[in-house]
């Protein structure tokens, strides 16, 4: 059972092994012997004890941990024995000589170089960690605030925000990539005074006093060499071939690792910029206008504030490329500081509360289309049997193509410089009747929250046509206000023919007319531009190419012309045109239409 001793180093506390305590304290004291007449004395002593500390902090997992032997002899392995650089080498010239060390490039960490910066230091850390001139850096980095329009500063914030500031003498010394042991701390330290000293006597004075200092302990250095042991360190520290294969497999894998990193961060870099750009473009609507955006005014039909639906988006998209921005540079900076649990939970909390907004801007969206009504208007007029109406299409060249595309919906101004809605969906619809007079009906219908909203929007469709002698000119648009927003507003032309006129649908009502005949509707969009009379429940094309290719026998044969296609074999027919299809034979007739399938059976 071993006794343990409660030490505070640098600020920072550990449990310690009595043994290691002391040997600890022993090398402690054998530096601060020899800096007994260095300039920067308490310095250099303070700048040490911070890096042991960093190093024992290394090897704790946790704080129940106790620092043994061990962990003192790895440190001080890697500190260095303050002998080892106050020794002069000449002494021993007569001595076999250890084969020198093979030195490895010490790893760099990324920090803010306070000390050679104009703002916050992040251009001159990279140009340490990137072994670049930090102006070059300063350089890029202006270039990519001009051209991502500034959002740029959002990154270098970011850096100045995650980055952390090298203060002490060891992390100005991991900056630069040279090792962190008492030599480089104690240069360190004396180059920064030499660089405030006021006169050369002063330099010189501090030359000769680590000189004398050295000088002093190089009777105990030579007395405490032991050969014996340097030898047996030599071939220790030798590494092997498979050492080597290892280290070159490690590096093979942080450099994959490192270029993850920085795919992650420019991913998550030109999310953000692009958010940024989206959230000030929409979020400004209502302040400035920008061409192109009042399209998303009128589709808010739920009149939720833009800038709110944006600021949302932003934080439900932005914060986990936020978050994937801050892995790739915690991959490629290993000291990178943390953003701390608070910030994590409150971006958390942001982001959770940006989905339940979303959720209930989207239910209130689909709830402004829940009802779908619809008002009519009718008109008769008088069309002598025989005669010849002509159905047209009218253009406005303010509101775009003749032609129909049922999803679009734009936004224009009117003849009198008000905003409004216009859109081409409008579909005709002809059907045949016995009345002497013939009628047409307009359908308009619209959406909304509930019934009296989805009449009001219906109602404020504008919709004209107008009569000429025997010719019928259809609007190919309907308008409304803005303010009625869109709510999928659309007009049915009925038109109800007496049977005998004779119909003539332009080209320019191909579009608007249904592709096929269905629930009462006697003309499709291949009808259009043919002179069509009007029969019961169909029409009759009287222009129309007759097709007519009959192959028959005495009982049997095939008849295709502009009724279809008609097949006789025995007693049995089929018989297939644009009504349905029908089949009939001594036992069983079916027929299938617009009403579904009917089969009769004479079978006993």
């Amino acid at each position: 059972m071993n006794k343990t001793v409660n030490i505070n180093l640098a600020g920072i506390f550990f449990h310690i092994d009595e043994d290691a305590y002391q040997k600890l304290q022993r090398y402690l004291e054998a530096i601060k012997r020899s800096f007994t007449d260095s300039q920067g004395r308490s310095e250099i002593i303070s700048d040490i004890e911070a890096r042991i500390a960093e190093l024992f902090s290394e090897r704790v997992k946790h704080d129940k941990q106790v620092i043994g032997n061990k962990e003192v002899d790895e440190v001080i392995s890697i500190m260095g024995q303050p002998e080892d650089y106050l020794v002069d080498d000449e002494i021993f010239e007569d001595e076999p000589q250890p084969a020198p060390k093979r030195k490895t490039s010490p790893s760099k960490k990324l920090f803010r170089d306070t000390d050679n910066s104009y703002i916050g230091g992040v251009a001159s850390g990279l140009g340490h960690y990137l072994g670049i001139d930090s102006v070059w850096i300063r350089l890029i980095w202006l270039l990519l605030v001009i051209g991502s329009g500034g959002t740029f500063i959002l990154i270098y914030v970011l850096f100045w925000i995650l980055v952390p500031e090298a203060r002490t003498t060891a992390e100005k010394l991991t900056m630069t990539g040279e090792p962190v042991n008492i030599s480089n701390i104690e240069k360190k330290i004396k180059d920064g005074f030499d660089t405030v000293s006021d006169t050369v006597s002063d330099v010189a004075k501090n030359v000769t006093d680590s000189f004398s200092g050295a000088a002093k302990n190089v009777s105990n250095a030579a007395k405490n060499v032991d050969f014996k042991k340097q030898s047996s360190n030599i071939k220790s520290s030798s590494k092997t071939f498979f050492d080597t294969i290892g280290d070159l497999i490690m590096l093979l894998f942080t450099v994959f690792a490192k270029f993850i990193g920085v795919i992650l961060m420019i991913t998550g870099a030109i999310a953000l910029i692009a958010l940024i750009v989206g959230l000030f473009s929409l979020g400004v609507t209502n302040i400035v206008h920008i061409p192109g955006l009042d399209l998303v005014d009128i589709a808010n039909v739920g009149n939720t504030p833009i800038w709110l639906v944006s600021l949302l988006t932003f934080f439900l998209v932005g914060i986990p490329f936020f978050f994937l921005f801050y892995l790739g540079l915690k991959i490629l900076v290993n000291n990178l500081k943390s953003i701390g649990n608070i910030a994590k939970f409150t971006l958390l909390g942001v982001w959770i509360l940006s989905i339940i907004g979303l959720v209930i801007v989207g239910i209130r969206q689909a709830s402004e289309h829940a009802f779908n009504e619809h008002v009519v208007e009718k008109q008769e007029f008088y069309m002598a049997p025989a005669d010849t109406l002509k159905i047209k299409m009218v253009n406005n060249d303010s509101y775009g193509s003749s032609y129909r595309n049922n999803s679009s919906f734009k936004f224009a101004r009117n003849e009198n410089g008000e905003r409004v809605i216009f859109s081409s969906d409008i579909k005709i619809i002809v059907k045949s009747t016995t009345d002497s007079l013939a009628t047409i009906s307009i359908e308009k219908s619209a959406d909304g929250s509930d019934y009296s909203s989805a009449i009001e929007r219906a109602k404020n469709i504008r919709y004209n046509y107008a009569f000429k002698t025997n010719e019928i000119l259809l609007d190919n648009y309907l308008t409304t206000e803005a303010k009625n927003k869109f709510s999928d507003q659309e007009v049915a032309v009925i038109l109800y023919l007496p049977e005998g006129i004779i119909a003539n649908f332009n080209h320019n009502t191909r579009s608007f007319l249904n592709y096929r005949t269905y629930n009462g509707n006697i003309v499709s969009s291949s009808d259009s531009d043919h002179f069509l009379k009007i029969i019961e429940d169909d029409v009759e094309c009287l222009d129309c190419p007759e097709i007519d290719v009959s192959i028959e026998g005495e009982k049997d044969g095939i008849k295709i012309n502009n009724d279809g296609i008609e097949v006789k074999v025995d007693s049995s027919s089929l018989k297939i045109n644009n009504k349905g299809l029908k089949a009939t034979s001594p036992e069983v007739k079916v027929n299938i239409d617009n009403n579904g399938i009917n089969i009769k059976s004479d079978t006993k």
